[in-house]
């Protein structure tokens, strides 16, 4: 039942508004059976006479959020009315940039809103008034924000499992390098021309015998490299993590290159302690690494092999907490030192100190922190390792890690790559998006612009109900076959640790997967074929070609985070026959969910998950028929980073196949895998 001032805003009265607003001041702060507070509710309605007296005379708080963190602004640019639209983002002060938990704007609201209204369709809102005005609203963001909605870029850049971003330009060109732990190929590299659209050109270790990942946990393995350019080579350097079972955790590892996606040398090892390595030249050509704790730097043969001096402590941090990620950049006699200080949780940001001298006192930025998430609510948050670089332009951008989080805790995704602009300010100082935290839109870089190519489209994928970033399958929906053609997988595969010789056989994309001789939940398992998780709403599907089993082998879908939590669809043979099973692994116990026993003769199997957020619905097809569900689970909590308290936890969730054989032989033989963003 509506309330007395729900009645009165909907009626759009506004003397019944003033007069309850004047008896009884309250119950400005009720909320209608959606959860919106009444000022949203009157925005929505594009009553500007009754928002102005809200605002104005009553006593609700213009910085309250609903349930998906929209604010008024949200519901004002539904409403279709410009003046509203006006007189909230002028008078109010709200952005037309803020973004709910979807990466939705305002400023999205009216670009949609526009288009549907001028192609005819459904208006984007059933509140938006008869004569409403969306592509006004859209001109005005506009005008207010600086860019066009066809000149924007939406973060994070790289979604999915790209934490510890690094970046180099070598003339027109940008490579980016992310941390892998425990994942082969090792440290991935990506390239761009724009800074927005990236593809995974190759990794800084192939060679399963230099990878030096075997029996290591998950969570160890190669951490936050970084990437750099000396006289015609390309130099990756990476903390190289071990378990925490010897004397010795940490090493530094170098590689190089004359080509930016390799093949690239040996590894070679330094025995200094510490993390988050990174390499700087100075103008005399003498060349440096940096480490935590604070930024520690020690000098480097040319050929960065090997260490040639003692590490001294440059500067601890500005903030004192968890100082790390240290990157020197040299600019206008100054030397600028950038920390992520915080630790990697809610309180991550970077700050930013310089000095004249290299080995000289440090001042902190008056800034500080130039970049950090300041609304807990927001949907991105986690926002610290930031690196700069500028273009041939001379405009200068940092990458950085963030993170987004379900339920505000479960940051499925795990830590994403991010872009911002950075400006200097009249005192010499580096500032990251104004000082206002990370963006969710942002203007693209005038590289981009200047050669006429359309990037906008990319701003929309991580909003999950826009149909154009869906990918097409062989049921006429959307979706994408990710294994390809020919005998070389798409290099956004992975395997935990290097797979077992001759495992992986990919023909006409057909692949053939050889069963691993250890469990899932062993460090030695090794034949899981992954991709990252990029979404927070998708389905994955295979279809499997039947291949007798023996007692205790398996095959199939893998949702998966490490060895200690993952959950799988399966075709497992037991004693008896052939089972369907759903099995979640948490830590040191299995649960089964669904165990179907086959009763017909087998030739194929298509296995499914959909996926809501949390939500895993798993589904099977034997021989091409029915559909049928396998399980259906509510709550994967534990495939990210906050599900388990065990060991290191930094990577993110993933999805793909695997198959289990234990000592005797079995291959699986898989057609096809499709992954499709959901509406």
């Amino acid at each position: 039942m509506q309330s007395s001032i729900e009645q009165a805003i909907i009626l759009e009265n506004l003397e019944e508004v003033e007069r309850l607003l004047t008896e009884e001041p309250p119950i400005i702060d009720e909320v209608d059976r959606e959860g919106l507070p009444m000022s949203f509710l009157a925005a929505r309605t594009g009553n500007l006479s009754i928002v102005k007296y809200i605002v104005e005379y009553s006593r609700a708080s213009m910085n309250v959020t609903d349930g998906m963190h929209r604010n008024i602004l949200h519901y004002g640019a539904m409403s279709g009315n410009l003046e509203l639209v006006q007189y909230l983002v002028e008078r109010v002060g709200m952005s037309p940039l803020s973004g709910d938990n979807e990466l939705l704007t305002p400023f999205d609201i009216a670009h949609f809103a526009a288009a549907e209204q001028t192609a005819g369709e459904r208006i984007y809102s059933k509140y938006a008034c008869f004569h409403a005005d969306f592509a006004g609203i859209e001109d005005y963001f506009t005008q207010v924000v600086g860019f066009s909605y066809e000149e924007s870029y939406r973060n994070p850049i790289r979604t999915g499992f790209y934490p510890d971003p690094s970046i180099v330009r070598v003339g027109e060109d940008y490579y980016m390098v992310n941390s892998s732990f425990i994942f082969f190929p090792c440290i991935p590299i990506s390239h761009s021309r724009d800074l927005i659209h990236w593809e995974i050109i190759g990794y800084a270790i192939t060679n399963p015998n230099w990878a030096k990942l075997d029996g290591l946990e998950g969570g160890r393995g190669y951490w936050a490299p970084d990437i750099s350019y000396y006289k015609g080579r390309y130099y990756i350097c990476a903390t190289y993590r071990l378990n925490d079972t010897g004397t010795v955790y940490r090493k530094q590892m170098v590689v190089s290159s004359d080509k930016p996606e390799g093949p690239y040398s040996e590894p070679v090892f330094l025995d200094e302690d510490g993390i988050d390595p990174s390499i700087f030249t100075d103008d005399d050509g003498r060349r440096y690494m940096l480490l935590n704790r604070g930024a520690r730097i020690f000098e480097i043969s040319e050929d960065a092999a090997r260490q040639i001096g003692e590490a001294s402590l440059l500067f601890y941090g500005d903030h004192k907490r968890a100082p790390e990620g240290p990157h020197l950049l040299k600019k206008d006699g100054y030397y600028y030192l950038f920390e992520a200080e915080g630790g990697t949780g809610m309180g991550h940001r970077v700050t930013v100190s310089r000095s004249r001298e290299l080995f000289g006192i440090y001042e902190p930025c008056p800034y500080n922190p130039i970049l950090r998430q300041m609304d807990e609510t927001a949907p991105i948050q986690r926002c610290g390792h930031g690196k700069p670089v500028q273009t041939p332009d001379g405009d200068w951008y940092m990458v950085y890690l963030c993170g987004r989080q379900i339920d505000g805790a479960y940051s499925i995704l795990g830590r994403e790559t991010a872009l911002d602009p950075i400006t200097w300010t009249a005192d010499g100082w580096p500032i990251v998006n104004g000082l206002k935290g990370p963006s969710v839109l942002q203007k693209r870089p005038l590289l981009l612009q200047e050669a006429g190519e359309e990037g906008h489209g990319d701003c929309k994928e991580n909003i999950n109900w826009v149909k154009e970033f869906a990918l097409q399958d062989s049921d006429g929906e959307e979706s994408k076959n990710l294994l390809g053609e020919g005998s070389r997988l798409p290099l956004d595969w992975m395997t935990p640790r290097p797979p077992e010789e001759d495992a992986i056989r990919l023909e006409e994309g057909i692949l053939s997967l050889k069963g691993s001789r250890l469990p899932l939940s062993d460090v030695g398992s090794r034949n899981i074929l992954l991709r990252r998780q990029e979404h927070f709403i998708f389905t994955a599907s295979t279809l499997m070609e039947y291949l007798p089993m023996q007692e205790g082998q398996e095959a199939g879908l893998i949702c998966y985070y490490d060895e200690n939590t993952w959950v799988s669809c399966s075709l497992s043979k037991e004693q008896n026959g052939e089972y369907i099973q759903v099995k979640e692994h948490i830590g040191e116990q299995d649960i089964i969910h669904g165990k179907t026993r086959l009763a017909e003769a087998l030739t194929s199997i298509e296995f499914t998950v959909e996926t809501k957020k949390l939500q895993r619905s798993f589904f099977y097809r034997i021989n091409g028929g029915e559909k049928k569900t396998a399980a259906q689970l509510q709550n994967v909590y534990y495939l990210c980073d906050e599900g388990l308290k065990k060991g290191k936890r930094f990577t993110g969730a993933m999805v793909g196949l695997f198959a289990y054989a234990g000592e005797e032989n079995y291959r699986a033989k898989f057609l096809n895998f499709f992954y499709k963003i959901n509406i």
